[in-house]
């Protein structure tokens, strides 16, 4: 890497272009570690902390919870972002880092529902709020940083390495819960070594904390502010000039609405299409995604500097486009190299659930409160937890719903005006019964291992790896390259965490519930394909390209 001084206050020691680049790197590696955990243990919290709902409820909550996360993150953006284009690049990123180390580490020490009682959710929800709002500044201070220091020829080079933070720290959640599964066993897992990941980010918080406090502000920020011409009024001119506001919408729209999709579709859905519907063991799962998160790692810098070559651009939207293709029959391959056993049932003995359309209700219910008691609901219910893919057809109205498996029928039973203990029994009956013919029909109870195709897999996944990474890889230069000195920092933040936040940290939630609610597993795919191609077509005709500006506008 080329060594470059800044230009900085006299008061602030010169830094190296290596060490811009480390230390930003390794401290957003360090933030993606700490949110990432959540994401990846979405099985677990359900357990722990959610005890009183429903498994399928359960997961749904866990999910909604990881998303609330990136819910916050706006907020974050918004007031790290002001911070950053008034006070400075460095302390606003200084702040993200510790407060999201803390929050973390705080997870680790929770009570669980079994000892707390409703208070463990909510403190946990809490702690999800803070860690979402400092995500919400981590991204956009390190860009900045990194691009207001990289020379213009290099700048998607450089600010590549950010993007990589993202896998490595992925890289680490996954091999953190890997190896701590695997030396306390997985009933202890659940029952205690779950806080292990989470704990271990005290280290890594003061680590970062070290790292960042050796940095001296960006060229471009101490140029400003000893012109004394730093915003004073950061919102007002990022939203409420329309030649700002209107590069906002286009970079919300053409790139983060792409970015959120296909990012979380190929490395947070994917696991959780794997777990639930295809029954692939949480290890093999939690092994693969290492595995492909690795090799993403160089793809994102080599992107970045594909991009100092031939524009930003034509780089992103080959992304977008390979993603859009790809996930559909990617997602199919996937089931035929990770339970071809389950593809076998399903394409020989086919599963149709016969009920009056207007006796059932979708099975979404993200608080676990509904009361799922007619014939059709109970049984859908019980399809939908096990993950079955099931077809619907109508019957009379008022008739008792039935399950057709091949040329067997499972016949439900009416919940209503039952008592909870008669309710309970009635479903565990007719589960029962699905259960029993679903697998004299050949469905598997989970993925068989001496059947998974893991070199398949990790080739259906590699493909949405190089998609993910051919957006993500340009995509800091691109962003900061589009945005004024002045406002950069709360301009660029905001449209990014709304993006991956309100998109892709949805994306694991909303794809899961679609599914609860149609009973074709692939249908959740519906959302990142929906929010891709609008990103495909919007950066085809509004997004110009910026590659070589100069950043000092």
């Amino acid at each position: 890497m080329t060594d470059q001084t800044t230009d900085a206050a006299p008061e602030d020691a010169p830094v190296s272009m290596r060490t811009v680049v480390a230390a930003s790197s390794a401290g957003t590696a360090f933030e993606w570690y700490d949110f990432f955990i959540f994401g990846s243990l979405a099985g677990v919290i359900s357990q722990v902390f959610f005890t009183g709902l429903n498994e399928t409820a359960g997961l749904i909550a866990a999910l909604a919870l990881f998303g609330t996360g990136f819910a916050f993150r706006p907020l974050g953006a918004l007031i790290f972002g002001r911070m950053g284009d008034k006070v400075g690049r460095k302390a606003a990123f200084l702040i993200t880092v510790t407060l999201m180390g803390g929050a973390t580490f705080a997870i680790g020490l929770l009570p669980t529902y079994n000892q707390a009682g409703i208070i463990a959710p909510i403190l946990l929800i809490v702690l999800r709020i803070l860690q979402g709002t400092a995500l919400g500044g981590e991204y956009g201070g390190a860009a900045i940083y990194v691009a207001e220091h990289a020379p213009a020829n290099k700048r998607g080079l450089m600010t590549g390495w950010i993007q990589t933070s993202a896998a490595l720290g992925l890289l680490g959640a996954l091999g953190v819960i890997l190896a701590t599964r695997t030396l306390v066993g997985e009933e202890a897992f659940k029952a205690w070594g779950w806080r292990v990941p989470f704990l271990l980010s005290a280290g890594l918080l003061a680590i970062s904390i070290f790292m960042r406090m050796k940095l001296s502000e960006s060229p471009s920020f101490q140029k400003l502010k000893e012109a004394g011409e730093q915003s004073q009024h950061p919102f007002r001119e990022a939203f409420g000039q329309w030649k700002n506001l209107k590069l906002v919408l286009v970079a919300l729209v053409a790139i983060m609405f792409a970015q959120g999709a296909v990012w979380y579709c190929a490395f947070f859905y994917s696991q959780v299409f794997m777990e639930k519907f295809l029954k692939v063991p949480p290890a093999t799962v939690n092994g693969l995604m290492m595995t492909v998160t690795l090799a993403s790692a160089p793809l994102y810098v080599f992107f970045g500097w594909l991009s100092d070559r031939y524009g930003r651009k034509w780089v992103m939207w080959f992304g977008m486009v390979l993603a859009l293709l790809a996930f559909l029959p990617g997602f199919h391959l996937m089931t035929q190299f990770a339970n071809p056993g389950l593809a076998e049932a399903a394409r020989n003995t086919p599963v149709v659930v016969v009920a009056d359309p207007d006796a059932c209700s979708l099975q979404f219910d993200p608080v676990g409160k509904t009361a799922f008691v007619t014939s059709c609901d109970i049984a859908k219910s019980y399809l939908a937890n096990a993950g079955i893919n099931y077809d619907n057809e109508a019957a009379p109205a008022g008739s008792v719903a039935k399950v057709r498996i091949g040329e067997v029928e499972v016949v439900s039973v009416e919940g209503g005006g039952l008592d909870k203990a008669s309710l309970k029994t009635v479903k565990a009956g007719v589960e029962g019964r699905l259960k029993a013919a679903l697998t004299q029909a050949g469905y598997p109870a989970g993925a068989d291992p001496e059947r998974i195709n893991i070199i398949g897999l990790f080739c259906v996944l590699m493909v949405f790896t190089i998609a993910a990474t051919a957006l993500y890889g340009p995509q800091a230069s691109a962003l900061v390259e589009m945005f004024p000195t002045r406002v950069r920092y709360t301009a660029l933040s905001l449209p990014y965490h709304v993006g991956t936040g309100w998109v892709g940290g949805f994306v694991p939630f909303s794809a899961f519930a679609i599914v609860a609610a149609t009973g074709n597993i692939y249908a959740g795919l519906a959302y990142p394909i929906f929010f891709t191609g609008i990103s495909v077509l919007t950066t085809l005709l509004m997004l110009k390209e910026t590659k070589g500006r100069s950043l000092d506008f």
